[in-house]
């Protein structure tokens, strides 16, 4: 679960370097908010860009969330030794199978779920620590 929590404040760190970075260039012309008016309807009512495009696009958190799946994903092949890229594939079920427990893949690997599980947190140790640079 701390896994989990940690993956996704690298997640929102990540996406607050792309709203620092946007912010950064408000300055230029020819951009467009979506918070600016675009008119005002019969009531008086400001119309803005947000209101016609909606609200309900996700088109950035997908695309994030694909990029963040492809760098982690890179980088279990890059950092992690061989008996730690299987656990941790096999754990989250990164080779498109069902996400298995610590005491199948013991079982499976004729170890014991507690060498699994420190295994397991060596290598998220080192994905975490990856991940920060």
């Amino acid at each position: 679960m701390d896994t989990v929590l940690e993956f996704c404040r690298s997640r929102e760190r990540i996406a607050n370097e792309i709203l620092m970075y946007f912010r950064s260039r408000r300055k230029t012309q020819n951009e467009v908010s979506l918070s600016d008016s675009l008119d005002t309807d019969d009531d008086g009512n400001s119309l803005n860009l947000m209101d016609v495009v909606g609200v309900d696009d996700t088109m950035y958190a997908d695309l994030q969330d694909r990029d963040d799946c492809i760098r982690v994903r890179a980088l279990v092949g890059e950092v992690l030794t061989p008996r730690e890229r299987e656990i941790i594939t096999v754990r989250y079920g990164l080779a498109g199978q069902m996400p298995r427990t610590q005491r199948e893949i013991a079982s499976k690997l004729g170890i014991s779920r507690s060498y699994v599980s420190r295994i397991e947190k060596r290598a998220l140790e080192k994905l975490e620590e990856a991940l920060g640079r």
